[in-house]
């Protein structure tokens, strides 16, 4: 190593210069560095934190249209636009809704009355009802950095610049684009407590119970190869494990048929 390479290179420094000691950052300085674009949204927002995928649309949730406004249930069973809030400060009461999974695409919404929400005859969004099916049925629609919810009838849930809450649009705009926050703890696992075997679509779903039932020694899947639009309707139906053995005991594929 020749005697240049042993020398240390660094600022250079003029004689007569004192050589100033550096700035240490305040510790209060680097926490803030360390707060995420995310953490400081979630902060504004009361603690109430953005959900990202359908998997974390459980429990108690908000339905956020522009800045701070949320979704409101009226004792009427309608629903409007609550008062814009300060930051920092959550929903109100009126405002929370509870988010239940239907599957892997849909999910029922009940307010803080009790009654799931719904559509009724003129696309207006209502909450009277008392159990779930078809017209309290709501699909999260997730592209582009937006969500827009879709309900049973192909319309997206909007609010008019009177601040009636409706469902009568096709297409989703700016009117539809909405962000839906939750105070529930976040889950690391994406499954509400799903078995594995029912993880995935309806295809995944079959090809894992005949491969979890099958009496075949050689682990060859036999799996039936007709319409999967009955398993469809068998999930809304609440009749899913009884279609999937009617179909695996026509494809002699099961250990438990007879």
């Amino acid at each position: 190593m020749s005697e240049y390479e042993k020398v240390k290179t660094g600022k250079l420094v003029l004689k007569g210069e004192k050589s100033r000691p550096k700035k240490r950052k305040h510790k209060k300085q680097e926490k803030e560095q360390d707060v995420t674009v995310e953490d400081r949204d979630t902060v504004i927002h009361g603690g109430w934190w953005k959900v990202k995928n359908i998997f974390e649309i459980t429990g108690t949730i908000a339905i956020e249209f522009g800045d701070r406004t949320y979704l409101k249930a009226l004792d009427n069973g309608l629903f409007t636009l609550g008062a814009p809030h300060d930051e920092g400060e959550g929903p109100s009461p009126e405002e929370i809704l509870t988010a239940f999974p239907i599957n892997e695409t849909k999910v029922a919404l009940k307010s803080g009355y009790g009654k799931y929400l719904g559509v009724d005859k003129k696309g207006i969004v209502v909450g009277r009802s008392d159990a779930v099916g078809p017209i309290e049925q709501w699909e999260p629609i997730f592209q582009d950095n937006k969500l827009a919810i879709l309900h049973s009838t192909g319309c997206f849930i909007s609010v008019t610049s009177d601040d009636d809450v409706i469902c009568q649009n096709r297409t989703a705009g700016p009117s539809e684009y909405i962000v839906i926050r939750s105070i529930t703890q976040r889950s690391q696992s994406p499954s509400w407590d799903i078995p594995k075997e029912e993880q995935g679509s309806l295809a995944d779903v079959e090809v894992n119970y005949v491969r979890k039932f099958q009496k075949f020694q050689d682990k060859k899947l036999r799996v039936n190869k007709s319409d999967r639009s009955e398993l469809k309707k068998a999930k809304i139906d609440g009749n899913l494990h009884e279609t999937l053995l009617d179909r695996r005991s026509k494809m002699k594929a099961d250990r438990y048929c007879k």
